[in-house]
């Protein structure tokens, strides 16, 4: 099994939401039957330079597609992200979304031929993961409101790329009452524990 980590805490271990992420993966290792063998890859966005598509780089990778070249380097990452069989993501809440490293590297993984396709029918998916777990931290209180569109926006890409399996785990509104944040903080915590040892189920 390959499961692959997409790490866009931007202020790393001090991050909430990595510790949220941190639990599960905590009780995910502990309970790893030992007859399912499995790689984990981790993607510290932070650290890494994914660039926008404009300009030149841009132009590139259209002359790579139309030439059908989608075995170029440049295309790694859209490989590794189509082959993976689950995908994990954590990442804050930031301007009602994702932080920016987090979309530059969906836009550098998006690909027709690789990721999903396209025909006359519309598009379909071509990512061979069961499942994507997204897990995040908010400061005030959104559920499932019009402002919250990180989830939405993850859970939308699962539909692109034929990930039939979305879970988001997420503490929010420590911000908005800290006097609250501990115990906010302890049940998403408890509840990314229990996916971890759920994980293998599935």
């Amino acid at each position: 099994m390959k499961i692959l980590m997409i790490n866009g805490c931007i202020r790393g271990e001090e991050s909430r939401t990595w510790q949220l992420a941190q639990g599960f993966l905590e009780a995910m290792r502990a309970h790893a039957p030992e007859d399912i063998p499995y790689t984990y890859t981790q993607l510290d966005l932070a650290d890494m330079d994914f660039k926008p598509l404009t300009g030149k780089f841009f132009q590139e990778r259209q002359q790579l597609l139309e030439e059908g070249n989608r075995s170029h380097p440049r295309f790694a990452f859209a490989h590794q992200f189509a082959q993976a069989d689950r995908i994990l993501v954590a990442a804050p809440f930031w301007d009602l979304s994702v932080p920016a490293v987090v979309k530059l590297y969906i836009e550098n993984i998006s690909l027709d031929g690789i990721t999903f396709g396209c025909n006359e029918e519309g598009l379909y998916g071509m990512c061979e993961a069961k499942e994507m777990l997204f897990f995040t931290t908010r400061g005030d209180v959104y559920g499932n409101g019009p402002l919250e569109q990180g989830a939405r926006y993850l859970e939308a890409l699962c539909d692109m790329f034929g990930i039939p399996r979305f879970r988001c785990i997420c503490a929010e509104g420590m911000d908005a009452a800290p006097e609250k944040a501990g115990a906010i903080m302890d049940q998403a915590l408890m509840e990314a524990r229990e996916a971890g040892e759920q994980f293998w189920k599935l």
